[in-house]
């Protein structure tokens, strides 16, 4: 049973990634759901298991949306989240080419206008993607100058127009947050500046900020801004209403949020004290997950059992714990609204 009570008025919980995506969410080749011996959705089961072991409320989930899972299976998810009392946040996994390059367009944006109206069937009021460019792209080279230039336009332009198909505005839809990613994952995108550069000119083109940049801890430590440049621009997409949502994950290792050297306290300060910040998640991945192992080969520190004894379910409700801790004292001493 929950102990420990949430002084400020935001939506707490969790990325279930710790169950890994192969075996626990990624679709199998008919498109369906990873299900235990009973029946029942892993991830389900693992989201009532962490309320029943958390000693903080878990009132939200993030969980993806790959191209072509099983509507069944993907409604029941959503559906299932809901009757555990808590919100569903969408992740739209994208597929078939590179969002930067306007020859792709329209492979691209049919995932995307698929998980709008997903959302939107659901009620679903925060999306989110990393549909910047693609993940571990081999040959990926860093755009720089006119090339960058040119791949915020596209970016743009590919987003803008799935919303407008998707009839997302006016709908429960509220905001779509954009995930930048590391280097090794990502060439291009890969610190808050740069993806707030798109999000920014995105958010002109539509005339409000209903893109927004998610802000990752982990992402953050590993891009190469110091802790006190991606304050300096989180204090900055707070003033335009750029962000809402944090993810409390470590970087490099994605594991124990006791691996973090300092980064998840000083960006979630740094987020509060906005006044902006709607949304927190605790983000950890198995350091076993076939699905990284390209990512593992790539940094070896990334490969690392962090959990010291305990089930990744033990090591993620002692993050939720640890993160609510911060976020009651930022409260406390004045930097968060309760």
């Amino acid at each position: 049973m929950a102990s420990i009570a949430l002084k400020p008025n935001v939506q707490f919980g969790v990325v279930p990634t710790h169950i890994k995506f192969v075996g626990g969410l990624v679709p199998d080749e008919n498109g369906r759901l990873p299900r235990g011996d009973d029946g029942q959705l892993l991830s389900l089961v693992e989201l009532a298991h962490l309320q029943d072991l958390s000693a903080v409320g878990i009132n939200c989930a993030q969980v993806p949306l790959f191209p072509g899972v099983d509507s069944g299976d993907m409604d029941e998810l959503l559906n299932g989240i809901k009757a555990l009392g808590m919100a569903p946040h969408i992740i739209m996994m994208v597929a078939g080419g590179n969002p930067m390059d306007p020859a792709d367009e329209d492979d691209v944006a049919p995932a995307l206008i698929n998980g709008l109206k997903v959302a939107q069937q659901h009620g679903v009021e925060h999306v989110s993607s990393t549909s910047f460019e693609e993940w571990m792209k081999p040959g990926s080279q860093s755009l720089t100058g006119d090339a960058f230039d040119a791949a915020v336009a596209q970016l743009v332009k590919l987003h803008t127009r799935v919303c407008r198909e998707a009839d997302v505005i006016g709908s429960c839809v509220k905001a779509w947050h954009f995930e930048f990613l590391r280097g090794i994952e990502f060439q291009t995108f890969t610190d808050v500046a740069k993806a707030w550069s798109f999000v920014k000119a995105a958010n002109e083109t539509f005339g409000h900020p209903f893109f927004k940049v998610l802000v990752d801890a982990a992402h953050c430590g590993d891009s190469n801004l110091s802790m006190e440049e991606n304050a300096a621009v989180i204090r900055e997409m707070g003033e335009a209403d750029g962000f809402s949502m944090f993810h409390a994950s470590a970087k490099t290792t994605r594991g124990c949020l006791s691996t973090d050297d300092g980064w998840i306290g000083n960006l979630l300060t740094a987020c509060a004290g906005t006044g902006k910040l709607e949304i927190v998640l605790v983000e950890l991945f198995h350091h076993e997950d076939p699905a990284l192992e390209g990512l593992r080969a790539a940094d070896p520190r990334h490969g690392i059992d962090t959990t010291d004894g305990r089930t990744y379910s033990e090591t993620v409700c002692d993050g939720l714990a640890n993160v609510a801790h911060r976020l009651n004292n930022l409260v406390t001493r004045g930097i968060m609204p309760q």
